[in-house]
């Protein structure tokens, strides 16, 4: 059940509390009165829900449909002309006025040009994360703000924590949705301006009030992968933009097993689609994708979850970017995420530089992948990260 308590002291944005299982939504009169919200509607049932809830709120609230991507409307696998007509329906159902903008001039000079080049260099790059970082909290926040927003909202599964003059992000309440990984380059300014009003919930929560209250999205599948991509064949997506450079796959003896089609096309840790289904020792145990070489275009694997090679005890991660404005204290435990659904690990900050920082872990990291952000928590607090750079085994 959900409480919502009128608090004339409070003087932040609403604030939520849980006890015995009740949610406990602390607002101001401030926050009850009439501010302007603009909130990302993807045309998914999360942002729909969450305009919902700011709406029962008593904000001013206005959907924002972005379009980051174009180049094959068209096409089976671009869902964006759907996604709209989702949005609009919500929007119509909720009884607020919708908008849609483009950002995708934005997307393609911020977010897809870096991810050609770090594929090109041989990294994994997550675009999702300078996707939220570039377009939805910065591109959008500025456009909302010229609309004469007070906030923006999106139905991310995060939260905010606003005290002492400072906000900080949270993980979200459902483990299984929690986003806060992807949001870990947000700065104090993006932030301080953000709502996340399902951040708080769990998913099935949220899928049950949409149901209740009538949208038509209630039922409507999650999007999954790379939002331009969709979900099309990676391989063949990629090939369109990047060229194929055949190479030999080696195993850890130095025995040559197969072709691959060119590094760019392969990640650490991958076990499917390799090519050397066929080849096996003893143990028969799958192969992973272990290094790449791009020095002599050498794909190397071995073979078993749990082998050295895919363990890794240390990494320099480039770039970082801290919610707070500056790094953490080294003497204070942190855990790391080097996937987004791995679980967290054990870790100790080595050196911070404004380039870069170090983490030694207490257990052996599976995977870690250059390309690939290295996110900090205590706690519940995300404190941010950085992009992996250089692993050591």
């Amino acid at each position: 059940s959900d409480v919502l308590v009128i608090c004339p002291s409070l003087k932040s944005a609403p604030v939520e509390t849980f006890f015995a299982g009740t949610r406990i939504l602390w607002c101001s009169l401030f926050s009850m009165s009439k501010e302007k919200v603009v909130v990302g509607l993807s045309g998914g049932v999360d942002s729909s829900v969450s305009a919902w809830l700011l709406k029962e709120q008593g904000y001013e609230v206005i959907g924002l449909f972005m379009k980051n991507w174009e180049d094959d409307d068209d096409s089976e696998y671009c869902s964006s002309r759907q996604d709209f007509i989702d949005a609009t329906a919500v929007a119509d159902v909720i009884g607020i006025d919708i908008e849609a903008v483009n950002f995708a001039r934005e997307y393609k000079e911020r977010v897809f040009s870096d991810f050609l080049r770090e594929y090109s260099a041989g990294r994994t790059p997550n675009p999702d994360i300078l996707c939220n970082s570039e377009i939805k909290f910065r591109a959008f926040l500025d456009h909302a703000m010229r609309m004469g927003a007070d906030w923006i909202a999106t139905g991310h599964y995060a939260r905010v924590r606003r005290e002492n003059g400072m906000t900080e992000l949270l993980r979200g309440v459902d483990p299984g949705k929690d986003q806060s990984y992807f949001l870990h380059r947000l700065s104090q300014e993006q932030i301080r301006r953000v709502l996340f009003p399902v951040g708080g919930m769990l998913k099935t929560e949220v899928r049950r009030i949409a149901d209740e209250i009538g949208l038509p999205n209630a039922k409507k599948k999650d999007s999954t992968g790379i939002c331009f991509i969709g979900e099309r064949p990676f391989r063949e997506f990629l090939n369109r933009y990047l060229p194929t450079k055949p190479g030999p796959i080696k195993t850890p003896d130095g025995k040559i097993v197969g072709e691959h089609i060119g590094l760019s096309f392969y990640t650490l840790g991958q076990r499917k689609g390799i090519g050397v289904g066929g080849q096996q020792d003893s143990t028969g145990e799958p192969w992973f994708v272990a290094a790449k070489d791009l020095k002599t275009n050498t794909l190397w694997i071995c073979q078993g979850h749990d082998h050295p090679w895919l363990l890794s005890h240390e990494l320099t991660a480039v770039h970082p970017s801290w919610i707070s404005g500056v790094a953490p204290d080294p003497s204070l435990p942190v855990t790391v995420k080097t996937r987004y659904r791995q679980k967290d690990g054990p870790c100790r900050l080595g050196s911070v530089t404004p380039d870069a920082f170090e983490l030694l872990f207490d257990e052996p990291q599976w995977a870690a992948t250059p390309g690939q952000s290295a996110v900090l928590y205590q706690g519940d607090v995300c404190l941010g990260g950085g992009f992996i750079d250089i692993v050591e085994r």
